[in-house]
């Protein structure tokens, strides 16, 4: 389905062409039209200020502008009314016929309800998740891997060819922590007297793998060499434990990613060294202090970096900058997206420098930053903190309040918003809960569904001119905005826009319920019956929709 928006969009430049034509108004270039829905009830369903816009091209006050455009409009079924306001605004009013018309369309178009006509070309990749692999993910990532992977269905929905990816930090100092934890507990259920490294990692986890491996390789990693001993148990619990607990715990939020990237092949295939052969290419790599630094600050960024460490071990920017070239250059996504907690804001301005360095247009690289969450539990902060093992995991989040309600909750806010996670109002039976209130619209109707379905009702061919009552053209209204939303969240990388719209659907279609008697008796006003139950079939199929690119379930009964 066209979005509305972009018909309406095409009314008012055919009105402006007539009246051009016809030479009411002088002949000048159209313009890019804006369409947005008016801020006061009243105004129509959608308001221009294309006449304000034009005003100083055609030399004509806005007002007569505005006229001259409504007065040549063709005619158009969708179109009810069109009146101009001061100080030149054209505000629109959707048909109603039209709209009660497009049920038939949303039910045809089922499943493909509320994507484009024609996918756009473009490849963009979404990295999220990306956890340094050593531990279970805790709840803290949780806003990451829900954001990162609405985004990913959102893109797909509009349009985008869209590949989900989660980068294995493997290489670098957290994971050589890692695994010198994990050997000092292994060797310590082993009846060895060997410390814990300053740094290392404290966690349950760490206890319990250690003693884990123990039982099941005996002291096989005792009998080798200390440093062969620490890289091999360091692998085994990387790919027998870290990576098939982590892709446990996304798979069960209903979260699947297309490619696990190893950090550590960005220095065996050669990304690194020619990432670094462009840099110094371009004059912005220097020595300092026994380092070697990109000079981010050189393209505008507020400091340098350091790509080698004084000891000649690569810093984490090396390896930004090699995975960004393998991803921009070597597999050449258009657009790549990386989603990151908002501590990493100051990054930012370096990631684009070094995007910009390596010879890519900066705006090929989105970094979408959202706030942390704060969970809470009877108005009580849940502490995290994995360094000490008192935390919470995300498994521990799923197993409380079931995975969509974590998804709901957690894409439901602006990414930029700061939020708290309330575990009790997120397992409530009841309207005051969000993600209860929006399922239960799905399962209500797919209830009075069945109803009609057992009551012998075909709701098939239906007089849909029948439906005019207030609530009846809300619900109308709030369903075929989808087509819209899904653009334009995607176009500005704002999942949450669609958990708006569910829920909005949602209490459109709880009003309808309240107001209008959809199954009446077979022997009173059946035609109505119809009417509505068809309305009701499409709101279902708009709320499946909804739900589905927020990954959640659509369930037919609660």
């Amino acid at each position: 389905m066209q979005p509305i928006r972009d018909r309406v969009i095409d009314v008012i430049r055919a009105g402006i062409e007539r009246a051009q034509a016809e030479g009411v108004l002088p002949g000048f270039e159209v313009p890019a039209i804006t369409v947005d829905k008016p801020r006061q009830e009243g105004h129509g369903d959608y308001a221009t200020p294309v006449a304000m816009q034009l005003a100083r091209v055609a030399r004509m006050a806005p007002l007569r502008i505005a006229s001259a455009i409504r007065d040549h409009l063709p005619e158009d079924p969708s179109i009810g009314s069109v009146e101009v306001a001061p100080p030149g605004f054209i505000n629109l009013t959707l048909s109603g016929p039209w709209l009660a018309s497009q049920v038939d369309t949303v039910l045809e178009e089922g499943e493909q309800f509320g994507r484009p006509a024609c996918p756009r070309g473009v490849r963009v990749q979404v990295e999220y998740g990306s956890a340094n692999p050593t531990g279970p993910l805790h709840v803290g990532f949780a806003r990451n891997v829900v954001l990162g992977d609405a985004l990913a269905n959102l893109l797909a929905e509009a349009g985008y060819d869209v590949q989900r990816e989660y980068y294995v930090n493997d290489a670098g100092t957290q994971m050589r922590q890692f695994q010198e934890s994990l050997y000092a507990r292994y060797a310590q259920a082993l009846g060895q007297d060997v410390p814990m490294p300053e740094k290392g990692y404290q966690g349950w986890y760490i206890t319990e793998w250690g003693r884990d491996i123990a039982e099941a390789e005996g002291r096989r990693f005792l009998d080798l060499p200390y440093e062969e001993a620490v890289a091999e148990i360091g692998e085994y619990g990387l790919q027998r434990r870290v990576l098939p607990s982590v892709r446990r715990d996304v798979e069960d939020m209903g979260i699947r990613y297309d490619n696990w990237f190893s950090e550590r092949t960005l220095y065996q295939d050669g990304s690194f060294e020619r990432a670094m052969e462009i840099l110094r290419e371009g004059g912005y790599v220097s020595e300092r202090d026994g380092a070697v630094w990109f000079e981010a600050t050189r393209l505008g960024a507020d400091k340098d970096e350091v790509l080698i460490r004084s000891n000649g071990l690569p810093a984490y920017f090396a390896s930004d900058v090699a995975y960004h070239y393998d991803k921009l250059v070597t597999r050449g996504f258009d657009l790549v997206i990386d989603v990151w907690g908002a501590d990493h804001q100051g990054h930012v301005p370096r990631m684009k420098a070094m995007v910009e360095a390596l010879g890519l247009d900066r705006d090929r690289l989105h970094l979408l930053l959202y706030q942390l969450v704060t969970l809470k539990r009877g108005g009580e902060i849940v502490r995290l903190s994995k360094r000490t093992g008192e935390m919470v995991t995300l498994r521990e989040l799923i197993d409380e309040v079931s995975p969509d309600a974590v998804r709901y909750f957690l894409i439901s806010r602006s990414p930029d918003s700061q939020m708290d996670f309330d575990l009790e109002l997120a397992v409530k039976q009841s309207d005051e809960n969000p993600v209860f209130y929006v399922k239960y619209a799905h399962a209500r109707i797919a209830s009075v569904l069945r109803l009609a379905e057992a009551s012998g009702l075909s709701y098939e061919q239906a007089d849909l001119g029948l439906l005019e009552h207030p609530s009846e053209m809300a619900l109308l209204r709030h369903m075929l905005q989808l087509p819209e939303v899904v653009l334009d969240a995607a176009a500005d990388f704002a999942p949450h826009r669609v958990a708006y719209y569910a829920y909005d659907l949602a209490k459109a279609f709880h009003a309808f319920y309240r107001d209008c008697r959809i199954v009446s008796s077979l022997t009173e006003d059946t035609e109505m019956t119809k009417a509505r139950l068809r309305l009701a079939a499409a709101a279902k199929v708009a709320l499946a929709r909804a739900l589905t690119v927020m990954g959640m379930e659509a369930p037919e009964r609660m």
